[in-house]
């Protein structure tokens, strides 16, 4: 991950996990994954990892997005969490379900379960080399090797066979959304958004004017207009000059 080396050198600890159904983690199936899941692991591997009482900056993207919002939620709102925050974050995600514009092949396997089970094992590395690229800018497409890397992790423990069930966070997205949003727009920790303007899933100007009018205590960095829904990949310089400007400012 091209941000790993820099923040390792400015932090005295870096950590990174794969979600439950992601890259090398377990993919369960049949398994009812949601975000409330994802952040209890979360919480889990902070104690394991002896920090519960330490305060976490917290860098999410898209996904992730909504589990630091949980986590956050549960820090700030209701008492019961494990995780001591310093810092949020956040990087192009569909924190807003009104301006959260899903993929189709998305759409279909979060929707249609027949359909699902069908499209999930025909999907192959083409079809998922030309879904990616479309939300990659024009400039910032990844290598071949990139693309094939990320094709592994998906396709490791036949991830690719529970991207359905995954997917039930966007119509989590909609259920909570006033948790959620609720906590971002309440919440005293220092934010940062850092967004890629040419987002199709997130798109601008839509995305960032809400964002900017919801969450008024959030610093924001939008970057070159060229840059796309994958800020840390395709601009990993401007996203971590804008990171530690933001780490710097509290």
């Amino acid at each position: 991950m091209q941000i790993w080396d820099p923040l390792t050198q400015r932090f005295h600890r870096v950590i990174a996990l794969d979600f439950l159904g992601f890259g090398f983690s377990d993919k369960p199936r049949p398994h009812r994954y949601s975000i409330f899941e994802q952040a209890s692991i979360v919480e889990a591997l902070v104690a394991h990892l002896g920090l519960s009482h330490q305060r976490l900056n917290l860098i999410s993207h898209d996904y992730g997005d909504t589990v630091a919002l949980e986590l956050l939620y549960r820090s700030d709102q209701n008492r019961t969490g494990h995780l001591i925050f310093n810092s949020l974050c956040l990087s192009n995600g569909g924190i807003f379900p009104e301006t959260h514009h899903p993929r189709l092949l998305q759409t279909l396997l979060k929707d249609s379960s027949i359909l699902a089970t069908v499209l999930t094992r025909l999907t192959n590395f083409m079809i998922f080399q030309k879904g990616i690229g479309e939300v990659f800018g024009p400039y910032t497409q990844p290598t071949d090797a990139e693309f094939w890397d990320m094709w592994t992790s998906l396709r490791y423990n036949d991830g690719n066979l529970v991207l359905d069930s995954i997917l039930q966070y966007i119509n989590q997205r909609f259920q909570h959304r006033d948790r959620w949003v609720g906590v971002l727009t309440s919440t005293h920790a220092p934010l940062h958004m850092i967004y890629g303007p040419l987002d199709p899933v997130n798109p601008h100007p839509q995305f960032i004017r809400l964002y900017m009018h919801l969450v008024k205590r959030s610093t924001i960095t939008v970057l070159d207009d060229h840059i796309s829904h994958y800020p840390q990949l395709e601009d990993p310089t401007g996203f971590l000059k804008a990171y530690f400007n933001f780490i710097h400012s509290f």
